[in-house]
């Protein structure tokens, strides 16, 4: 356990910075002052160097200052080109997520540091890193040992770790700047049992100060998330702090990541459900290694279930993902209320955010200007060679983002709106999306100046929860989005319904509540696709078709209350190039050899609204 006045904590302790903001942020346009909260834009989810399968798979260079430099909008150098890269428009906040497993020992390990090299494992890395063969180093060594949940003995010393540690927290503080761009000191906890993904990223909303005191849970000293919320609870009550736990990719976690069960095999109780609520109250639905919405197979309705679909495991030497129930946001929204029926309580109420887990240090998730999933995947030519067994650079996706609505631009305030998960995910364009839920709402409030005042006085924003509903009501809903300003007009904008019936039995349906342009209707009742307008030959694409607003009121037409209910936000926009397409086309490719679409609508999701009778 660590003092909490180490070196690092009597360093930094007087650096605690009491602020209170006045105005919106630069990087937020569109900003309305007046309004109760603001919209932040960021990434909870990304590598560096420090990261060791990140340093095994080519990011030598790219460390936590890199990454926080290019979320501020400052040019820096590419690890694997070396080229100047940059962001388009620069975040608001950024957690550096770098594993907790052997944090920082590939990057020490080549820059010499003694209680490293000294080591019988240590040295033989080094010389097979030297050789080229990381990759080797990665699959076969570090792989198996987080796939065994085993330690590798040279390396499992404290000091080692906190040096490491202190690192990433030295960096957050030095990218600080409350109001205007917040680093959240985070790491990520890599469960991966058999190959099947139980990640999570964790973060709290305190400095250096809190975060000397302790060093981060890996999925070394367990791997089950039972554990790691009981070591959250533990170090939250000692340390006085909070924190928050962020799993991502359900979509390949072999149908673990929402199960019925616990990690013995037991079902939920209403106890395990509200401890893995205090923690994780907000999932990551979409990022590199794909979409966790849903899937065609679970919502065979659905004509746009079918988005970036990833089914490639985490297993030494591959293998294929099956759509399970446990692995998808969507259904396990409705397991969670069939759970609630039963144990009381339900597990799985939580909102839904946006990140890229890059391991470039670099947070790109724009089409045009994405770089990989890792270093070595970054280039045209890499994008379609294998990057691991049965996996291309082009089977991942240039997403996704963390859209928040806080208050002001603090570690303090955009922590407490993940608490109340006002917060909601995009796929990589910055689409504005507001979501109200209530009684009271009017059809005419859709189109007043004052909305989101009307949302907040009257109702209750995404993440929230409605209750007592009134004799003869159903609840009102309230919502706009508004296009990327520097991206593509709309298509539509969506609500999810899923539902518990009186057998227990979940159900889910798809509304169109607000459509651009005058559309026509397929016998289902399905609005016929928009038109696409990209240039298979340039990569360009017009913004003619399509709004670049959209707003509706929508009053649920098949409300029972007696049945719990959840309502989600699907803003989807008109099509637009894939990252492959601009790649194929660099390399004077036929797009169609890709194995990829070429084509595709990026769409933005927001927190449910729940009715709980």
């Amino acid at each position: 356990m660590r003092d909490g006045m180490t070196r690092l904590g009597i360093l930094v302790a007087l650096a605690v910075i009491i602020v209170s903001c006045k105005g919106p942020p630069p990087t937020s346009p569109g900003v309305i002052a007046k309004e109760p909260t603001h919209l932040y834009w960021g990434d909870t989810h990304l590598h560096t160097s420090h990261s060791a399968d990140a340093y095994f798979l080519g990011n030598r260079s790219a460390d936590p200052d890199t990454a926080y430099r290019w979320a501020q909008g400052l040019p820096v150098v590419h690890p694997s080109t070396r080229s100047r890269v940059q962001i388009r428009m620069p975040l608001d906040f950024l957690v550096v997520a770098d594993h907790a497993e052997m944090l920082g020992v590939p990057a020490r390990l080549m820059q010499g540091d003694p209680r490293l090299t000294g080591t019988a494992t240590g040295r033989r890395w080094v010389a097979m890193m030297r050789a080229g063969k990381g990759v080797e180093v990665f699959e076969h060594e570090f792989g198996a040992a987080i796939n065994a949940n085993t330690p590798i003995a040279d390396f499992d010393e404290e000091s080692i770790k906190e040096v490491a540690w202190d690192d990433m927290i030295a960096a957050a503080t030095r990218h600080y700047t409350p109001c205007s761009f917040t680093s959240l000191i985070g790491w990520e906890w890599t469960s991966t049992p058999g190959g099947n993904n139980l990640h999570r990223v964790v973060f709290m909303p305190d400095g250096p100060e809190k975060a000397g005191q302790f060093l981060p849970f890996s999925s070394l000293d367990s791997d089950k998330p039972e554990d790691l919320w009981a070591w959250l609870q533990e170090t939250s009550e000692r340390v006085r702090t909070d924190f928050v736990a962020i799993p991502h990719n359900s979509n390949i976690s072999g149908g673990m990541m929402f199960d019925e069960v616990d990690s013995e095999g037991r079902p939920i109780t209403a106890e395990y459900a509200r401890m893995r609520m205090r923690w994780e109250p907000v999932v990551e639905v979409t990022q590199i290694k794909g979409d966790s919405e849903t899937h065609p197979k679970l919502s065979p309705h659905d004509e746009l279930a079918d988005f970036e679909t990833y089914a490639h495991l985490l297993k030494v030497g591959g293998g294929q993902a099956h759509a399970n129930e446990g692995d998808y946001v969507r259904s396990a929204l409705q397991r969670g209320m069939q759970i609630e029926e039963k144990a009381g309580a339900n597990p799985y109420k939580f909102g839904m955010i946006g990140s890229t887990d890059s391991h470039t240090g670099l947070a790109s998730a724009e089409e045009f200007n994405f770089w990989g999933k890792f270093a070595l995947d970054s280039t045209p030519e890499t994008t379609f060679g294998e990057i691991a067994a049965g996996v291309s650079g082009a089977d991942m996706s240039a997403s996704g983002l963390a859209a928040v609505w806080a208050e002001e631009n603090t570690r303090t305030s955009l922590f407490a709106a993940f608490k109340r998960k006002e917060v909601y995910a995009t796929t990589g364009p910055r689409i504005r999306v507001r979501f109200f839920g209530g009684w009271h709402f009017k059809s005419k409030n859709a189109k007043q100046a004052g909305m989101v005042n009307i949302g907040y006085t009257y109702g209750h924003p995404m993440g929230s929860d409605l209750t007592k509903a009134p004799e003869d009501e159903a609840p009102k809903f309230l919502m706009y989005a508004v296009r990327d300003p520097e991206g593509a007009n709309l298509d539509r904008m969506q609500i999810v319904k899923g539902w518990v019936d009186a057998d227990g039995q979940a159900h889910e349906k798809v509304y169109d509540v607000a459509l651009a342009g005058v559309r026509q209707y397929d016998e289902q009742g399905h609005a016929k696709p928009i038109a696409s307008t990209v240039d298979l030959e340039t990569g360009k694409y017009l913004n003619i078709f399509g709004a670049p607003s959209l707003s509706a009121y929508w009053e649920d037409p098949e409300f029972d209350r007696t049945q719990r209910a959840f309502y989600y936000l699907r803003v989807i926009q008109i099509p637009t190039p894939r990252h492959t397409l601009s790649d194929a086309i660099a390399l004077g490719m036929d797009p169609n050899d890709t194995g990829r679409p070429s084509v595709i609508q990026e769409r933005a999701y927001s927190s449910p609204i729940w009715y709980t009778p």
